[in-house]
């Protein structure tokens, strides 16, 4: 391989250009060091594999009041946003709904996705799209990747990498930065499986799967969430607006809360065609196309670093547990990563030697506790989501700005007390 590689030797190695890997591709950049990044995908962000929802900078400052927001989440591209959130309603299964503010954006993850890697080549970083990363062989003082995609193969040397790859991840599962090296491959989780087919990997993880839609009748300004047993067990049904009579229509739910044998796939069009609220908002809708992915929620493994290897994003479980929910996160994990790497690299120019051991202790100490609670949240909400029941007490029992604290990892001492005397 030549082109389009400038060069044999890199300083660092991104490895995924989805916004955690194309932000770290940038900062490093930015930092001064020779950055080279890859994405097996020929095009960035398609396929889409996320539905596109974040908070805006306000919301998520008020929730997480110590994480430092990048500017590539303060100021989102008006081209990228599909549509604009003003509220959130939520409904039990007994049909009741509840609704609070929440200021947030529907975006384009193909545009969205697409400007963050522009960005990291405008500002030096050199983008290889259709290549995947086959091997990693280490060296005294660098690494060897051994890459193949559309330009055809070349080998490469590193001093660091940085693992962007998703929830799959290759730079994880090599360098033992996950919860469990056994995650199955994106094909194992094929739309037509039942939920009950899908292998246990020794860790929770989510199935999101989503149709866009087209001529549906819904809030142009609302997130709506579906909660109850029939339609989506051990998790939630969402339709989120996209503007001009459109919709990402979608499904999260985990195999460890479902007793009945149907994909994802079957308990999403049945929810569409059934459901008394929303089969009316979506009669008469035609999908343009689907969405399947992954969703970790776990939280992160115990370790996301090594001297000279990171992981962020999905491939760390930077996702908060309650709602699936990772841009945010994605983008300061990989700003971080980024400036770590920069800086280690500098510092072993200089003598000082090699390490990027303080990407742990800057990202735990921007979110690490709100990821954590999150995870405890889900645990909690788990008790539940099990029983239609219960689902409706707890509507009965919180009022709206408490649920919003909920989905978003927060469960109050207060609010405990009242769901464990629910549960007894």
């Amino acid at each position: 391989m030549s082109f389009p590689l400038t060069q044999k030797n890199y300083d660092v190695v991104v490895v995924g250009a989805g916004p955690a890997g194309s932000v770290a591709a940038k900062y490093a950049a930015l930092g001064g060091v020779d950055v080279l990044f890859v994405e097996k995908k020929r095009e960035i962000g398609s396929p889409i594999q996320c539905a596109g929802f974040t908070p805006d900078a306000g919301e998520i400052e008020s929730l997480i009041p110590g994480m430092t927001l990048p500017k590539e989440m303060k100021k989102i591209p008006k081209k990228s946003i599909l549509s604009k959130t003003t509220t959130q309603r939520l409904y039990s299964p007994d049909l009741k709904s509840k609704e609070f503010d929440v200021n947030g954006y529907v975006l384009d993850r193909r545009i969205f996705d697409t400007d963050l890697a522009e960005q990291a080549t405008f500002e030096g970083a050199e983008l290889l799209c259709g290549t995947s990363v086959k091997s990693i062989l280490s060296g005294s003082t660098k690494y060897t990747v051994r890459l193949s995609g559309v330009f055809g193969k070349a080998d490469i040397t590193t001093k660091v990498i940085i693992g962007a790859d998703g929830p799959n991840s290759f730079i994880g599962k090599t360098f033992g930065l996950c919860h469990d090296a056994g995650i199955p491959r994106p094909e194992e989780y094929d739309i037509g499986n039942t939920i009950n087919s899908v292998q246990d990997s020794g860790f929770e993880r989510g199935i999101g799967f989503e149709y866009k839609m087209t001529d549906v009748d819904i809030d142009s300004e609302s997130l709506e969430m579906f909660f109850g047993n029939k339609y989506v067990p051990g998790g939630y049904i969402w339709i989120f607006p996209e503007g001009e009579g459109k919709a990402n229509v979608g499904i999260g739910l985990r195999r460890s809360l479902c007793s009945e044998k149907l994909s994802a796939r079957e308990f999403l069009n049945r929810f569409i065609q059934e459901h008394p609220i929303a089969s009316e908002k979506l009669k008469g809708g035609k999908v343009t196309s689907v969405i399947a992915g992954v969703i970790p929620v776990s939280g992160a493994p115990e370790r996301t670093a090594t001297n000279s290897v990171m992981v962020a994003g999905d491939a760390a479980g930077h996702v908060m547990a309650t709602n699936g929910g990772g841009i945010p996160f994605a983008i300061a994990a990989g700003k971080i990563a980024g400036e770590t790497a920069a800086e280690a690299v500098l510092d072993d120019k200089c003598g000082k030697g090699l390490s990027v051991a303080l990407y742990e202790q800057r990202w735990r100490a921007e979110f690490g506790n709100a990821l954590d609670a999150s995870v405890q949240a889900r645990k909690v909400m788990d008790k539940f989501l099990v029983s239609d029941k219960r689902i409706n007490a707890a509507f009965k029992l919180l009022p709206a700005d408490k649920l919003k604290e909920m989905q978003c990892g927060s469960i109050p001492n207060a609010m405990k007390r009242g769901l464990d005397l629910l549960l007894k």
